[in-house]
């Protein structure tokens, strides 16, 4: 949920799921067996650990909002804050000039309730170093001040609006973890309404189904360095506010496929979501959409944002696919 702010610290040292095997079924790197150590002496599986601990958190966040500031976008990066429908959204370009880019919608993730932070900053000036895009990164607020009933609309709008302003030029929609759901649910709402699909949604360890009720999520949380069942849960229940936490807002799982943008979704097998990405790949296919799943052995949630090989690799695959 919170894992971005690890990496922080880390810096500084076709099928059902039973079906479902890691693409090419690599064995995990060093770095990365090392950095899944790093996780389980860290806290925050520990403030997942119950609905108890949950509140405990967000009323602490409450007392005391975290920055939204950009954090670590690097050299060569500049960034503008504006406001659209009320909520604060960056756009960061390439300091040589952004005529002709790509664009990138960005969604931090943080189960709903933790602001954006540096590591998804560092995500956001790598894409637009690198692949030479615009990136447009909505502070969109955090429940339970704000739930997935307006949050949603809101975020789809915004789509909308940079789908009008982009032009010919290609839109991608890139989530993380909590950020991927509601990147799944923007498109839903988009297209229930009419309106044009983004050029593709890039989903990393997407939140797809906030009741976590398969029996198999408990043996892999169990493994799971970073999260636990009972956190999520009570998240996704104050991120649902007046909705039932399986309505398509919260739990787009539950959601219709058909004509949706293509996906490329990034998922490891000790994340105790990926049942759910397996899943979503799945029905996407089904229902007649180009999927792209990349589904790696005994890495954690949000291994594409790691300081790893695995990591690099993943970015290198997104890098590709924004430019």
């Amino acid at each position: 949920m919170s894992v971005a702010k690890m990496l922080s610290i880390g810096r500084l040292c076709e099928c059902n799921f039973a079906q479902a095997k890691p693409s090419n079924d690599p064995a995990p790197s060093l770095q990365s067996r090392a950095f899944n150590l790093l996780l389980r002496q860290l806290p925050y599986k520990q403030q997942l650990a119950s609905a108890e601990a949950v509140q405990a958190h967000v009323r602490k966040l409450a007392l005391a909002p975290a920055s939204h500031e950009p954090t670590g976008l690097g050299r060569s990066v500049e960034a503008t804050l504006t406001k659209m429908g009320g909520w604060p959204v960056y756009y960061t370009a390439p300091s040589s000039g952004h005529e002709g880019c790509n664009h990138v919608m960005f969604l931090h993730g943080g189960g709903y309730i933790n602001e954006i932070v540096p590591a998804h900053w560092r995500f956001v000036g790598h894409m637009t170093r690198k692949a030479g895009v615009v990136c447009v990164v909505p502070i969109y607020p955090l429940a339970p001040r704000a739930t997935a009933k307006d949050v949603v609309p809101k975020t789809a709008e915004l789509v909308r609006m940079l789908l009008e302003d982009a032009g010919s030029a290609k839109v991608t929609v890139v989530g993380n973890s909590a950020g991927a759901g509601l990147a799944l649910a923007a498109c839903q709402w988009l297209r229930d309404r009419g309106h044009r699909q983004p050029n593709r949604q890039i989903l990393i360890s997407p939140a797809a189904d906030a009741a976590v009720r398969r029996p198999e999520q408990v043996e892999i949380a169990v493994r799971d360095p970073i999260q636990d069942i009972p956190g999520i849960v009570e998240a996704g229940r104050l991120y649902a506010g007046e909705l039932e936490v399986g309505h398509p807002f919260v739990s787009p799982l539950n959601g219709a496929f058909r004509s949706l943008a293509p996906m490329t979704i990034f998922s490891g097998t000790r994340d105790l979501l990926y049942p759910d990405s397996v899943d979503l790949a799945a029905r996407a296919r089904a229902a007649g959409v180009p999927v792209e799943l990349h589904l790696l052995r005994d890495q954690p949630h949000n291994y594409a944002l790691m300081p790893t090989p695995e990591g690099r690799q993943a970015r290198a695959i997104i890098l590709r696919a924004i430019a």
